[in-house]
């Protein structure tokens, strides 16, 4: 099952940026993961536009991948700059419909 990082990112100082750009990516990919955005283009379509500089979306091939990713050792050092230089959330959501009307997706809970 496929599962989907979701992170808001507000930037409070940039000079994390260059390096976790670079280098992160590849770190996603050796866990199966790729990128699908990663983007600063918010548009607020309905609600209070999110207080984010960017927002990333990332998809995993299942849940032990996205654990394998965050707690990879090599990452770490580029987590702690991110968190010392952004205010940031990161939410994971499935590929599932919890209403179970969708037929291509898997019924959820």
């Amino acid at each position: 099952m496929a599962v989907f990082l979701i992170a808001n990112v507000k930037v409070t100082d940039e000079s994390w940026i260059p390096e976790y750009a670079a280098k992160v990516h590849d770190m996603v990919a050796k866990h199966g993961g790729r990128y699908l955005s990663r983007s600063a283009n918010i548009r607020t379509i309905e609600g209070e536009a999110p207080d984010t500089t960017l927002i990333a979306l990332i998809q995993f091939p299942s849940m032990e991948a996205l654990d394998g990713f965050v707690h990879d050792p090599a990452y770490a050092p580029f987590a702690k700059s991110r968190q010392d230089g952004s205010v940031s959330q990161f939410y994971v959501i499935d590929d599932t419909d919890v209403a179970g009307s969708i037929p291509y997706l898997q019924a959820g809970r």
